[in-house]
Parts: structure tokens; sequence; C-alpha cells
């Protein structure tokens, strides 16, 4: 895990490299809850496990690289963006899964779960992010 230097909240950002693999999904999950945990934004913890799990998840099925690039920061008092960068330039497809689908339901998760978020667009590929208020968001 990487540390980053303060932001103008105050409070470090928190990053790693991850093989694109399911397993990482377990790692991913374990950086944002302590990130969470450090940040003193525990209630955040199931929403961002949630919400990052559906983010890597997605990564791991339709990337095109041996690694993606997890990076949780703060960029306000109680708010935390999570972010998955690949190497992918598709954008995530939003759609209405079926009764009887397996999976499809991932972004509709991220856009139920999250205040807000979206895909930035970088030269090699995509970053896919979040955003969690806590509560003493004004």
């Amino acid at each position: 895990m990487t540390m980053t230097a303060s932001r103008p909240t105050g409070h470090p950002g928190y990053s790693e490299t991850l093989l694109r693999r399911p397993e990482s999904v377990g790692v991913a999950r374990r950086l944002v809850r302590c990130a969470l945990a450090a940040w003193d934004l525990e209630e955040l913890a199931d929403d961002g496990a949630l919400v990052v799990s559906e983010l890597v998840t997605n990564a791991v099925r339709h990337a095109r690289s041996e690694a993606i690039r997890l990076v949780v920061s703060r960029p306000g008092p109680a708010t935390v963006r999570i972010g998955v960068v690949d190497k992918s330039k598709a954008p995530p497809r939003h759609r209405t899964p079926g009764d009887e689908d397996d999976g499809g339901r991932g972004l509709v998760l991220v856009a139920g779960l999250t205040v807000a978020w979206g895909i930035d667009r970088l030269p090699w590929g995509k970053r896919v992010w979040g955003e969690l208020r806590g509560k003493d968001s004004r």
C-alpha cells in the first residue's frame, strides 16, 4: 500500500497496485476498510467495501492489463472517493439485468450507494470512481 502526501483536507490518500485477479477484490476491501478506520469514518466501511468490490470486479473481468490501481482519497472532511484505474478505454456499461442474470448489477449498486460516481477517461485507459459521504457532511 502506498500512502500519498496530505491532501487539502489534511488527510493522506491510499493506493495500491493489484494484480487483475479475483482475489484482489478481498485485498481492495481490506484497504478501503483500513483507510476508513484511519480517517475515523467506519460508518462508511460496509458501503465502501461493497463499492470497491464492484469496481474491482468490473476491472478484473474487463481490463486489458496485468494490473489495476486502487486509489482511496478524501476530497472533503466526510467525503471519500474510491477509484479503480485500468488500461481499458471501454467504459463500463450500465445495464438492467434480467431476473435470471447472474451479473450486471454492479453499477446499479454503485449508483445506489454513492452520492456521485463517474468515469474519468485517461490517455491509457480510465478511472471509475464513486464517492461516499459520512454523517458529518454538510
